[in-house]
């Protein structure tokens, strides 16, 4: 997996638990699938254009 064996996975998993502690883990694992979960969202959605004229465009057409 992208050349990283299963010794460099622990050792990488371990370290993320000696620097955030077992506690904070749920909390970075939920925070994590819920940008991974938004980030395929965002990128299955076709582009919005908002095509509404804001207030600007409107005053430069009456005064032009």
């Amino acid at each position: 997996m992208f050349g990283i064996g299963t010794h460099e996975i622990l050792v990488v998993l371990l370290l993320i638990l000696v620097i955030f502690g077992a506690r904070k883990l749920p909390e970075i694992g939920a925070g994590l699938g819920k940008a991974i979960r938004n980030f395929k969202q965002g990128v299955s959605q076709p582009d919005e254009i908002d095509i509404t004229p804001n207030a600007d465009t409107k005053k430069e057409n009456k005064e032009g």
